[in-house]
């Protein structure tokens, strides 16, 4: 449930509810927005609910119960946007953010390059990955803290953030020693565990959605996250298994505007991983911007048929530059900054 504070309510006022709460061993959540506060009550029992006499007390408008299952990451709860801040840029706020890089690192010169590619573009992010879940278990599976290394040199040298996905809990710490963002990927978006391990830590996490998770199951997934208590969980769409067999999975762009109506979490999409075709991640990247979404992760290589990983859907680095200079025009007519 919730109380909400009367607008205009002094800091005293507000200070004698959360007390009065607090007192009665319930978890609050504050959420002080411009018009008015929430305070979200987090894991109160029916016997904790039916003894409280909070409306009684000066500076309350009114108590509402939450009907969602996910409390933290709902929009009742936090009605405010989440905009989450990594160093000089943000994600959630009226910059578009662009992550972009080869789907695995394959070797210091590829990172150093890519890196000064994608940058050279405009894009802020460099993504790779180290560790990489694949449904074969001969195919190259990444670097591991090697690949990181190469991560961190390449961030050095341009002053990109970098992202790179986690797929064990035993993991966390050492991703989130080099990382600026930490990744869960698809196949992991219901590894508890390692939902839970990642709740600990104070860094910015990605959660992808899963290949057959419906909307309500990923918002739960970042709501194990944030009752961890790491506010900064950032939301990537990627496209789910459907009967379509074109396509590598099926963007479901419905979600953008769906996400930022439930919740208050920032919001991305990856039309690389969506469409498995890079002659669609140009228009579907379009499409995204013009749903809503807050930012892309797209796949870059210098070389794709000779990828590792994803060759089919990465972009060479002279047409992802076409597609840079292409979106600002689509991120300047809604009123977003590339």
């Amino acid at each position: 449930m919730i109380v909400v504070v009367k607008n205009g309510t002094d800091k005293q006022k507000l200070q004698n509810v959360v007390q009065y709460l607090e007192a009665q061993g319930l978890k609050l959540h504050i959420s002080e927005g411009v018009e008015r506060t929430i305070i979200g009550l987090v894991g109160a029992t029916q016997e904790q609910k039916a003894n409280l006499n909070v409306e009684s007390l000066e500076g309350v408008e009114k108590v509402m119960p939450v009907v969602t299952p996910y409390k933290l990451a709902s929009r009742e709860f936090h009605p405010e946007d989440t905009v989450i801040q990594i160093g000089d840029l943000t994600i959630g706020g009226n910059e578009l953010q662009v992550m972009a890089g080869p789907c695995a690192v394959e070797s210091r010169e590829q990172m150093l390059e890519v890196a000064e590619m994608v940058k050279a573009s405009g894009a802020r992010i460099l993504r790779g990955g180290a560790f990489k879940p694949r449904t074969s278990p001969y195919s190259f599976a990444g670097l591991e803290e090697k690949g990181l290394q190469y991560m961190a040199e390449a961030r050095e040298k341009t002053g990109l953030k970098i992202v790179s996905e986690v797929m064990d809990p035993r993991s966390v710490e050492l991703v989130a020693e080099y990382c600026d963002i930490v990744q869960i990927g698809a196949r992991n978006m219901q590894n508890f565990n390692l939902l839970r391990e990642v709740g600990k830590i104070r860094k910015p996490v990605l959660l992808k959605r899963g290949l057959s998770a419906t909307i309500e199951e990923w918002i739960m997934a970042a709501e194990y996250i944030l009752s961890g208590g790491n506010e900064q969980v950032i939301l990537c769409e990627r496209g789910i298994r459907t009967f379509e067999t074109f396509t590598r999975n099926t963007l479901d762009l419905a979600a953008v505007p769906i996400i930022k109506e439930l919740t208050h979490l920032p919001i991305i999409v990856d039309p690389s991983h969506a469409t498995g075709k890079w002659n669609l991640v140009q228009p579907m990247a379009r499409a995204a911007i013009a749903a809503g979404a807050d930012g892309l992760m797209i796949e870059v290589h210098p070389d794709p048929l000779h990828a590792l990983s994803d060759g089919p859907q990465s972009l060479k680095p002279h047409k992802f530059e076409f597609v840079m200079k292409d979106l600002q025009k689509m991120a300047q007519a809604m009123g977003k900054t590339l």
